[in-house]
């Protein structure tokens, strides 16, 4: 089925979740209605399977992310609950009424200047205060970009970045913002710590109906919706809230597709004790509810463990990285999640969320695993790059789960893009025996499936080879002079575009880390955080959890090898 009837919504939930996401849907925008490079296929992504096309009351045409999101009060900054592609009702409201008003105004963030510069230089800030919009050709199809030059967009500083609204570019529909006002974002009283709390939130009339009333507005104007992708913050109270979406999710749209993204920020602190064992709760609360309701569950972070034993972050050969900024984490993050939801994204696919989620998930296995290599090195013929691997994984492992390198992978999916078409195969000089047999494929696609094979012979596999790059324009981070001269050769500054590798697979790895996870949760004594459990969690909640753990770590037990 092509994608343009194939329909995603997103749901963003916690306020790492909206870092990634706002990275995320940057580099949605920087995609959209580019000219058309010679290296590149033109619509190999289609771009209405995560946007909806709608009116302004002003009758303006947009393009809009298909997103809930929720997040604690203060993390706006100076962004508007409601957007700014409407007009405000307190407005419409003074219009209609005739007698006195009195105003109570409360004061307001003030506005990032690197999002107020940025916004400025594109142009959509007009006279009447109002953010216009760029138009849609035809009433339908993402917005065109002008040619003409703008002056370059400021990059924003590290010091400039408090929350994931002051660097977020996109205008986002009135009916996205969903604020949750019994909890605060800044402080240390009033937070969203535990599990519980977050489950208690969708259990309360107020923020269900809110939430149900979004999802039909968004599901019911879907001439097919393939299914949901939900984004969640797993350390804190928001994964309860995501294992309530993702039970309601399934309720509702039963037989849609729901991919759960486990989000977790980088290295955590020592000298906190308390946060770090609700971390461990909270993901292992998470982890269990979100598989148990969702079709497909991958924890997502540059962390090295999901336990409490501390592990350096991971490191990209040609990637440099602070991981103690969020802004930093989460744009790798998201440019790896850019790549890996390829498949269900494509113009003309036979996958859906629900095929790749099957192909994936086979004898319980719901939890998956990624991986990414950013940026994927260029310069050479793919066959090259390969065979100068000598066997290793040839990505960075992406999910706090410990190296996979020499674990069986049951099933995979790969793709690979942004490589010029004239590096796919070996151009090797008539009559020269072929140095490999990847060597003596005929095309790239032919070339990544025999790789596959021959690292994993066992294993399911599904490969993609896309021409279309990973757009890295501002606000995404400055990483390091090598990062950046990764960009694509027909672009400058602003239109910098890198090659990325991901992969998202079922391995046996997962059998230790689910067992140590549980192992740790068993070691714990709970009389020591009995917060937590005065949260809403019950005694026998943990025994149920250790239960599940451990049945869900034996489905990824490799048969053929003889340790338990």
């Amino acid at each position: 089925m092509a994608g343009r009837g194939r329909k995603v919504l997103t749901l963003q939930l916690g306020h790492f979740a909206g870092f990634v996401g706002a990275h995320w849907w940057n580099q949605q925008d920087a995609a959209l209605g580019r000219p058309t490079d010679a290296q590149e296929a033109p619509g190999e992504l289609c771009p209405d399977v995560l946007y909806r096309a709608g009116r302004t009351l002003h009758g303006q045409d947009t393009y809009t992310p298909r997103l809930i999101l929720m997040d604690l009060k203060g993390s706006l900054s100076s962004l508007k609950q409601e957007g700014g592609l409407y007009r405000d009702k307190q407005l419409d409201a003074t219009i209609a009424w005739q007698g006195k008003l009195t105003t109570h105004k409360e004061e307001l963030y003030p506005k990032n200047p690197y999002v107020h510069d940025l916004l400025s230089a594109e142009g959509e800030l007009s006279s009447d205060g109002v953010w216009r919009v760029k138009s849609i050709p035809n009433g339908k199809g993402p917005p065109t970009h002008t040619t003409a030059k703008t002056p370059k967009p400021p990059t924003p500083t590290v010091g400039s970045i408090r929350v994931w609204s002051d660097f977020l570019r996109v205008h986002l529909h009135p009916r996205s913002i969903c604020m949750i006002h019994k909890y605060n974002h800044d402080g240390e009283t009033g937070r969203l710590e535990a599990f519980g709390q977050g489950e208690s939130i969708l259990k309360e009339p107020g923020y269900l109906e809110e939430l149900e009333d979004r999802l039909h507005f968004y599901v019911e104007e879907c001439d097919y919706l393939q299914g949901f992708q939900i984004l969640c913050d797993l350390h804190d109270g928001f994964s309860g809230v995501g294992a309530k979406t993702a039970e309601l999710l399934q309720d509702e749209y039963s037989g849609r597709g729901i991919l759960a993204w486990g989000l977790l920020p980088g290295p955590y602190n020592l000298q906190e004790p308390q946060k770090n064992i609700y971390r461990l709760l909270n993901t292992a609360f998470g982890l269990v509810h979100l598989t148990a309701h969702s079709s497909l569950v991958c924890p997502l972070s540059l962390g090295g463990s999901l336990g409490l034993r501390p592990e350096p972050p991971v490191t990209f050969p040609q990637l440099h990285y602070d991981a103690s900024l969020p802004f930093h984490c989460s744009a790798i993050l998201a440019t790896a999640l850019d790549t890996l939801t390829v498949p269900y994204r494509l113009h003309s696919s036979p996958i859906s969320m629900v095929h790749m989620a099957d192909m994936l998930s086979y004898s319980g296995k719901k939890v998956v695993t990624a991986g990414a290599t950013i940026p994927f090195p260029s310069g050479q013929s793919l066959p090259d790059t390969l065979v100068q691997l000598a066997g290793a994984t040839p990505w960075t492992p992406l999910s706090a789960c410990g190296d996979s390198s020499g674990a069986r992978c049951f099933a995979q999916s790969v793709v690979l893009r942004g490589l010029e078409r004239v590096f796919h195969t070996s151009h090797l000089t008539p009559g020269t025996p072929p140095p490999s047999q990847l060597h003596a494929c005929a095309t790239g696609e032919e070339v990544l499936a025999q790789y596959l094979q021959q690292q994993q012979p066992r294993a399911l596999s599904s490969s993609h080879l896309l021409l279309t790059p990973c757009k890295v324009v501002p606000p995404y981070p400055h990483f390091s002079s090598s990062f950046s001269q990764q960009g694509s050769p027909s672009g400058g500054a602003e239109g910098k575009s890198i090659p990325v590798l991901g992969a998202l697979y079922s391995s046996s790895s997962l059998h230790q880390t689910l067992r140590d996870l549980a192992k740790e949760l068993t070691n714990l004594d709970l009389r020591r955080w009995a917060s937590f459990m005065a949260a809403g969690v019950e005694q026998e909640d943990l025994e149920e959890l250790l239960q599940e753990l451990n049945s869900l770590a034996r489905c990824y037990q490799d048969s053929s090898s003889l340790v338990d």
